[in-house]
């Protein structure tokens, strides 16, 4: 049993105060907001953190049992989706409700889902048209070298049917980081070379071996080769200056002088004698002979070894020559030209043997030939090269050929690349999300299917339930069977399915119903024999008035009256319930009972005790709170509440909604009163603290003119003294 309870530190319970009793039956009134449900809500939940500074003192083994809004919310599920549609017990509001959450979270999940896969399809529809758009530029390849001449026909093998094929597979080639040096033109030439039906190898060119090289720096051509310089005539001949020309002319003189001189073959005078015959003929003697025959002699190798050489059009009939005839002829003519030119300077030192010539060097021209034959017999060596591995020039031709065709259409294959690497990360976090989604749709339909096994079976505690219903005299209204551990409210003999939402009284009187089954024992968790300890907090609050006689009833014959709980505890804010649960016999109350007040000012919460006397002390403390317009706006409107609700219920057992129907009443002025008033749910705090439509002097004539419309004016006016 519970002796004392200490609050402290907690909401409006600024200091310590403590409930302190060793009686079974504890009746504890207060107005709404003086902090009666934080003492139900400790007891329900008294290991919470939010409580550290209370305590309870002599509690031992005691199960403690609380009906407050807390196990309303706990044990009392109402489906979103259904309205009127509820359960009971906590495991099953538990497991309902993480049913509920659990299906929403797979409703919300799958929503998204079906949103991925929206997404999905709209940007396949987008990446599909451009890559539509990429395939058809690409395809250009195909229709560009395949048929016709069919020359590249092999490098597009299995790829000439399908777009998507030859635009993946190209786009696979990793981008040259050069141009390629080659053109198309050139690998068509290439392939030609190597796979035409008279392909034949090309012989190599034949360089020029120049044999007679070492004449041009002969010293003879240095040498001023002159007659002999003592005979009779050679100043003569050096006065000319031309010994060649006198030279030459000697074949024209007669070979014997028969007389004593012979005519001259020039001027055709007897001016040619033997002595002069003699003269010239000692002038040009045997060395000089010698040095002109050594000239010719070299003139003629010379010439013979220049025609040794290859003509032009010997070496053009080499196809290689073919495709460099302008270098090759420029080449070939500038070793000829040397040649030549070196030919006729001998021929004029044979002339004139006297003057000293210098030929030109061939060496390097010749030499410049030559590099130009091995270049091109290097190609050549390539091209039968080729021809000797066919299938591997092809294959290098083809890899060439890619090479271009990757650099050539780079921008279309770069933007394309962008574009698919952005749908693929946009699709696979799409799909991610929707496997992370689906992922979680699992366990969720995992935690419905245990959640399912968890519910508890409470059909027997809904049948204890109904007849409760009929003992409080409520015969509209039963509850029936939806589904598996959900109900309904039945109106009447209608069978038909009435979903509407359940009044908060509706919702009270069932899940006070099923507390006191939970209370009896029937629940199936409850442990058999464990004393109980019963705190019941405002169970009325939201109750018509035609109910609170039956609800108190039923209490008092539940709890205050059985012997098969250890302590009760019962909490209200109604001054007429309270009384109504207050034993009359002084004895058994003195006995039994212990009455406590909740009270609440500047200072916080305190809880005292009370006396059954005081309880028509309350009624006139009210009256002197509505006197004192001084009084917080909240207080004096819940004064006015409860005088009306005392004096009509309590003393003229009057019903409530026919006092409020006076034709004065309806005046528009009065709306806020009697909305106020009448206002059914007073176990919030709200109803005290954000009421805020509130003008004293109407409430003060609304409230006069009740008791004088009613026949209690004069009542009123003595109160009000």
């Amino acid at each position: 049993m519970i002796k004392k309870i200490n609050l402290n530190k907690v909401a409006s319970y600024k200091s310590p105060t403590y409930v302190e009793t060793e009686k079974k039956i504890n009746l504890i009134y207060g107005l709404n907001g003086t902090g009666k449900s934080i003492l139900s809500n400790y007891l329900y939940d008294k290991d919470n953190y939010e409580y550290k500074d209370c305590s309870i003192e002599g509690l031992n083994e005691e199960d403690i049992l609380v009906y407050n809004q807390k196990f309303i919310q706990d044990y009392f599920f109402e489906d979103e989706q259904l309205k009127g549609i509820f359960t009971l017990s906590k495991e099953n509001k538990d497991a309902e409700k993480k049913i509920r959450d659990a299906e929403k979270i797979i409703s919300d999940l799958e929503k998204k889902n079906e949103n991925n896969a929206t997404v999905l399809t709209d940007m396949k529809k987008v990446f599909d048209k451009k890559k539509e758009s990429s395939e058809k530029t690409i395809w250009k390849i195909k229709t560009d070298y395949t048929g016709g001449d069919r020359i590249f026909e092999y490098c597009l093998e299995n790829l000439k049917g399908n777009k998507s094929k030859l635009s993946d597979y190209i786009s696979a080639i990793y981008k040259p980081d050069t141009k390629p040096n080659k053109t198309i033109t050139e690998l068509k030439k290439e392939i030609n070379d190597v796979q035409g039906e008279n392909v034949q190898k090309i012989d190599q060119v034949v360089s020029i071996n120049f044999t007679q090289q070492n004449i041009e720096t002969n010293i003879l051509f240095e040498k001023e080769i002159v007659g002999n310089k003592n005979s009779t005539i050679a100043n003569l001949i050096t006065k000319l200056n031309n010994s060649n020309w006198v030279n030459d002319g000697i074949k024209y003189l007669p070979q014997e002088i028969e007389t004593e001189s012979e005519t001259c073959p020039f001027c055709q005078q007897k001016t040619i004698t033997k002595e002069f015959i003699n003269s010239i003929n000692d002038f040009f003697n045997k060395s000089y002979q010698e040095d002109l025959n050594k000239l010719e002699e070299l003139l003629t190798e010379y010439n013979n070894a220049i025609k040794l050489f290859k003509t032009k059009e010997e070496y053009l009939q080499n196809k290689m020559l073919i495709e460099k005839k302008t270098e090759f002829e420029e080449k070939y003519k500038d070793v000829l030209k040397i040649l030549k030119k070196n030919s006729k300077k001998i021929e004029s030192k044979i002339k004139n043997p006297s003057q000293k010539i210098e030929l030109a060097d061939s060496i390097k021209t010749i030499d410049e030939f030559n590099n130009f034959v091995k270049r091109i017999n290097k190609d050549i060596d390539s091209f039968n090269l080729k021809i000797d591995n066919k299938k591997d020039t092809l294959t290098k031709i083809k890899g060439v050929f890619w090479d271009i065709m990757r650099w050539e259409y780079d921008q279309t294959i770069s933007i394309f690349k962008i574009e698919k690497s952005t749908y693929n990360k946009k699709t696979f976090d799409t799909e991610k999300s929707t496997r992370e989604n689906n992922g979680v749709i699992t366990a969720q339909k995992e935690i419905i299917e245990e959640q399912q096994k968890q519910t508890v079976n409470i059909d027997e505690a809904i049948e204890n339930i109904n007849g409760g219903l009929i003992d409080l005299g409520i015969n509209d209204f039963n509850i029936i069977k939806h589904s598996e551990n959900l109900y309904k409210i039945q109106r009447g003999d209608n069978k038909a399915e009435i979903f509407q939402t359940l009044s908060e009284g509706e919702k009270m009187i069932i899940s006070f119903l099923y507390f006191i089954e939970l209370c009896k024992g029937k629940k199936e968790a409850s442990e058999v024999g464990t004393k109980k300890i019963i705190v019941i907090d405002d169970p009325i609050s939201s109750l018509s008035h035609i109910y609170i006689f039956n609800i108190g009833r039923l209490i008092m014959e539940e709890f205050l009256k059985s012997d098969k709980y250890e302590q009760v505890f019962l909490l209200t804010h109604s001054l007429y319930f309270f009384y109504e649960l207050t034993d009359t016999n002084h004895k058994r109350r003195k006995e039994n009972q212990c009455l406590f007040r909740i009270i609440k000012n500047s200072e916080g919460s305190q809880i005292t005790s009370m006396k059954y006397e005081e309880i028509q002390n309350d009624y006139q403390a009210y009256w002197s709170i509505i006197k004192d317009n001084a009084q917080p706006t909240a207080l004096i409107a819940n004064s006015m509440r409860n005088i009306v609700e005392y004096f009509f219920n309590f003393i003229e057992k009057s019903d409530l909604s026919n006092v409020f129907q006076k034709k004065s009443l309806q005046n528009p002025k009065y709306q806020s009163f009697n909305r106020y008033i009448n206002r059914e749910s007073h176990s919030l705090g709200q109803n005290i603290f954000d009421f805020k439509e509130f003008n004293y002097d109407i409430f003060k004539e609304a409230l006069g003119l009740l008791f004088k419309e009613n026949g209690y004016e004069e009542h009123y006016k003595k109160m009000m003294k």
